[in-house]
């Protein structure tokens, strides 16, 4: 199976690209929902793409808005532009910017969006005879739905489903508190996400009087979901005849990205090697995992409809298991290696290097010098470049600290 991994802007893309993605999806600096991301404008994708297609990964953009009237009138330039750029393939929920962008743009290859909630054969079997070469599975299908899919869809048509990442309370993310609550529409890109937040219970005879939905001391998330998890059932979604796992997580860190997809990548070549591998290896997958930013893990739908189990009441925070502090950009003739930093350390603390290949090293910060090449106890908590000692040779090495237990 392919695996496609997020880029929420260069230094993601070229972490993703690294660590063994097969392909990356991006947004542009239009018609994508993620518009808090850190989007790349026509120079940037041009670089981008440049980048990805020197290390053998394909670039697919998002341009996935649902559109309105006023969205259509630069669609044409914009798909052209992308076509010149050397763009690999467009994800597009709306049918009716799909049908322009098959005449405007005939030979891309267009992927249909999870947002366009695909659920069934015939509705996959349509969108190919649209011209559409991949689905990405709406997450409300079952393992199960996805191979009667797969048994009666054209063979030339690539089913995508999410393997990780965080997860939506509306059906495919098309959900509507965001437009309500904020005045911020999630169906053009900018979902402040209301369904982490907390909620109490007004009665509409008392306003100002706010009671609490018990499920514990502090109320409850009645919206907040576990994030996906299909880690421990690669196998089981291979069968099913996906050809891409999906990582969400566009707005995520260089550490989520890197460690993510460093496990996926791993334990799709120990699958491929061999399948009792793979199973030997499921506690080192799911120890890198924890590793990254993560709320409770979930299967979601694939498994079966998800319970009250599956959801969150407690609180939406994330955790993880270590920080991000610094990320290796390349060395140095003095055999230092220039690292920008993202977290604030000392000198003589115990941190980990994340090679591509294998697991963690750890090393001590020692010794630690400033921009000016000066001996400094401490590494300030902000964005500056830093020269030390690393235990691996791999440019855009991720560095990690271990939190307290």
């Amino acid at each position: 199976m392919e695996l496609l991994a997020p880029a929420g802007g260069f230094e993601t893309l070229k972490t993703a690209v690294l660590y063994g993605a097969d392909a990356v999806y991006l947004g542009g600096d239009r018609y994508g929902l993620r518009a808090k991301a850190k989007n790349f404008d026509s120079r940037e994708l041009e670089e981008a793409v440049t980048y990805a297609h020197a290390h053998g990964v394909k670039v697919h953009v998002t341009v996935n808005i649902i559109a309105h009237n006023e969205h259509l009138g630069g669609l044409e330039a914009y798909l052209k532009e992308l076509e010149r750029i050397g763009v690999d393939a467009l994800i597009m929920a709306d049918a009716g910017m799909i049908d322009i962008a098959r005449h405007t743009v005939p030979e891309m290859e267009i992927h249909l969006s999870t947002q366009a909630s695909a659920t069934n054969y015939a509705t996959f079997e349509f969108w190919h005879r649209m011209g559409v070469k991949r689905v990405v599975a709406a997450r409300e299908v079952s393992l199960a739905e996805i191979a009667e899919i797969r048994q009666k869809v054209s063979p030339d048509l690539t089913i995508e489903a999410f393997a990780h990442g965080a997860m939506c309370i509306s059906i495919s993310g098309r959900c509507l508190l965001s437009n309500y609550l904020a005045g911020r529409d999630s169906n053009l890109g900018e979902c402040t996400h209301p369904c982490r937040w907390q909620y109490r219970l007004v009665e509409e005879t008392r306003p100002g009087e706010y009671f609490p939905i018990a499920e514990g001391e502090e109320g409850t998330y009645i919206f907040n979901s576990k994030d996906l998890c299909m880690i421990e059932h690669l196998p089981e979604m291979e069968k099913a005849g996906i050809g891409s796992i999906k990582i969400e997580g566009r707005m995520k860190s260089p550490l989520y990205v890197a460690m993510v997809v460093k496990t996926y990548r791993k334990a799709l070549d120990d699958l491929s090697k061999d399948p009792e591998l793979y199973k030997a290896n499921l506690p080192l997958y799911k120890e890198w995992l924890e590793m990254a930013s993560h709320r409770e893990y979930t299967t979601g739908f694939y498994l079966g409809k998800p319970t009250q189990m599956d959801q969150i009441y407690e609180d939406s925070s994330y955790r993880r298991s270590a920080d991000f502090v610094g990320v290796a950009v390349r060395s140095c003739e003095d055999g230092l290696w220039q690292v920008e930093q993202r977290g604030k350390f000392y000198r003589g603390d115990e941190l980990m290097a994340v090679p591509v290949e294998g697991e963690p090293i750890p090393f001590i910060a020692d010794p630690l010098y400033d921009e000016n090449h000066e001996l400094i106890d401490s590494a300030p908590h902000a964005k500056q470049t830093l020269y030390m000692s690393l235990p691996t040779q791999t440019e855009g090495c991720i560095v990690i600290r271990m939190k307290e237990s």
